[in-house]
């Protein structure tokens, strides 16, 4: 977005917009002509006169040339004072007002130019939040689609089918860089100072050092990441190099399995790795098309990709982008080294767009080799690196389970941890390469699993929901707490919860602490509730 104040030529870009509901701030504020007209150092200051009802764009310290003071108008203290910047003059001060507030700052009156190559985003207040909760019941909102690409995701794609390639059997492609020329400053400094938090972390917890090394080793080994030669850092090209902070992550369901996760939003000197790249087109199915699709018929197939993102290079030069500072051989007593990622990362806000464009290009480039609904499963069933499949025939699901994992290899994509509700497609699957849940045949009954966060009853090939634990205390908090524990993303628990949701509306709308005791009276309608559906 372009901005500049009225009747002025120059003004200033906004590269990012957030847009919300309101603003609450007073219009009244605004200082007027009368306002400076008694004031000997501001009376000969032009100022438009405009009617302002609501006061419609705040500029923040993120565009600092929109504060630039290119003259100052000062009286004596306690006086109000104005500075004129690249939008116009803006006063700050009392201005003698008896009726409004004392202080007045000037929201200056700025011409708004839309440029489509800015992103606007939403800045959802609460009370939108909340109905958002609410409207979640009813899913048809899901299945909005956007009708075209905006222009970022467009130059996003062009940089992906201009740069794509199959070099030793991974797809590799550039990252797409919002601008011609980034700006990245050496940030070096910065990463050194974070990999010292996590030096300390690491040292208070071995076990977390072990499996945070074994990571990291991994990445190496697979050619992943690199160790890189001995660099001079004061001879580091600006603007292509930056440091990627890192920190673990642990999934509550996988408390043994250690993610290292690259901070590609961490800031350094006003910019971020985030802030130069372009997030690229949504090219995933949506979640509640691909569990439809799951339940559509009774043969029943899950696996998901081995590391999908890893799988995806980067161009080479586009690597010194991705550097990360480690201790050679995982040694916390030596000196951190200069080390490369060769894939795209987690954290990165474009790895989902480039890792999506790699798979359904596999599929692409084979089109020719392998049936229809063979190809067709990598657009329709796959959630990011999830595949949900159901098929008529156990005929049909043997096909699949050899074919497609053969058609994915070629664009360098792993397919493992195999369920399906059926034995004699497990069967065929090698052990190894079965969901940890069915190593076992011998078992009288299939598991309980989980498919795209949803508990799957495989026996059954049913949908289970799992609700919290008792509430500790019959507060607004716990009772919020237990009704969203119900995941429910296809709204099938809907008439269940509802009722349970008017008690919190009700306690929200009246103001009750989140904390506060519960009145009686909604106490035993929540109560009956949990009765009626044997959730006591």
């Amino acid at each position: 977005m372009d901005v500049r104040g009225l009747n002025l030529v120059n003004g200033v870009r906004l590269d990012k917009v957030w847009t919300t509901d309101r603003l609450p701030i007073a219009a009244d504020s605004i200082p007027t002509k009368l306002d400076i007209k008694g004031w000997s150092h501001l009376n000969d200051i032009e100022l438009p006169e405009i009617e302002v009802k609501d006061v419609t764009l705040l500029i923040g310290n993120d565009v600092p040339e929109a504060h630039w003071v290119l003259e100052e108008r000062r009286g004596e203290r306690k006086q109000p004072y104005g500075i004129r910047t690249l939008l116009g003059w803006t006063f700050i001060g009392p201005m003698g007002r008896k009726k409004r507030g004392g202080n007045s700052i000037n929201f200056i009156n700025v011409d708004q130019v839309l440029d489509s190559d800015s992103p606007i985003q939403c800045l959802e207040p609460i009370t939108s939040q909340l109905h958002r909760m609410y409207n979640a019941d009813f899913t048809e909102s899901l299945f909005d689609t956007k009708a075209c690409m905006s222009l970022e995701d467009r130059s996003a794609k062009a940089i992906m089918d201009s740069s794509v390639c199959l070099i030793e059997g991974h797809y590799q492609l550039a990252l797409p860089w919002r601008y011609d020329d980034p700006c990245l400053p050496n940030n070096k400094w910065s990463a050194l100072k974070r990999l010292k938090l996590l030096k300390r972390r690491l040292l208070k917890d071995p076990a977390l050092m072990k499996k945070y090394k074994d990571t990291l080793d991994g990445y190496i080994s697979q050619g992943h990441a690199r160790r890189m030669p001995n660099v001079d850092s004061s001879a580091t090209k600006s603007g292509s190099t930056w440091y990627l902070p890192h920190h673990p992550v642990i999934h509550s369901n996988k408390p043994e399995k250690v993610r290292v996760v690259f901070d590609c939003a961490a800031k350094y000197q006003g910019t971020s790795l985030n802030d130069q790249l372009l997030q690229g087109p949504d090219l995933n199915n949506t979640l509640v098309g691909v569990l439809l699709q799951f339940r559509k018929e009774p043969v029943a197939i899950v696996a998901d990709i081995k590391q999908m993102f890893h799988q995806v290079k980067v161009k080479k030069t586009d690597c010194d982008a991705l550097r990360f500072l480690w201790w050679p051989e995982g040694d916390l007593s030596k000196d951190p080294a200069d080390h490369q990622m060769l894939v795209h990362p987690f954290g990165a806000t474009s790895s989902p767009s480039c890792a999506a464009y790699a798979l359904k290009r596999t599929a692409d480039d084979n089109r020719s080799n392998y049936d229809t609904h063979i190809v067709d499963t990598v657009y329709r069933n796959f959630y990011v690196d999830d595949c949900l499949k159901s098929v008529a025939s156990v005929e049909e699901a043997k096909e699949l389970v050899k074919l497609l994992p053969e058609m994915l290899a070629k664009g360098g994509f792993h397919l493992t941890k195999w369920i399906s509700n059926c034995r004699e497609i497990l069967a065929l699957i090698p052990e190894a390469e079965r969901a940890s849940s069915v190593m076992n045949l011998d078992m009288e009954n299939l598991p309980i699993d989980r498919a795209l966060g949803i508990q799957w009853d495989v026996e059954k090939d049913a949908f289970n929901f799992r609700i919290g634990d008792r509430l500790k205390e019959e507060t607004r908090r716990e009772m919020l707490s237990f009704v969203a524990s119900v995941y429910d993303p296809l709204g099938f628990a809907a008439p269940f919860v509802l009722p349970a949701k008017r008690i919190l509306q009700e306690l929200c709308r009246v103001g009750y602490g989140w904390d506060e005791k519960v009145p009686e009276d909604q106490l035993s309608n929540w109560r009956e509730w949990r009765k009626k559906n044997y959730l006591l």
